[in-house]
């Protein structure tokens, strides 16, 4: 699958441990990324300081389903279930 583009639910709703330009510690869960434009890009693709967890990320409808809301939820559900 593709990601679709302007979803940005992979960079709201998961934590990231790395740290991340402007976050030394990480991003928490369900915090928009502060990279993540007002049109749902990463400010971060394909630069050096972009954290390997998000270029590693791949979208599947098992995680990302069929919408923004649906990704929110299921990625949500997938924190929360491994923290």
């Amino acid at each position: 699958m593709n990601c679709r583009p302007g979803c940005g639910a992979c960079c709201i709703a998961p934590s990231i441990t790395s740290p991340i330009p402007g976050l030394p510690n990480g991003k928490p869960a369900g915090l928009r990324c502060p990279h993540l434009s007002s049109h749902n890009l990463c400010g971060l693709f394909g630069r050096p300081e972009r954290p390997e967890v998000c270029a590693a990320f791949q979208a599947d409808p098992a995680v990302c389903g069929s919408s923004t809301d649906e990704a929110i939820r299921l990625i949500g559900w997938l924190e929360q279930a491994t923290a």
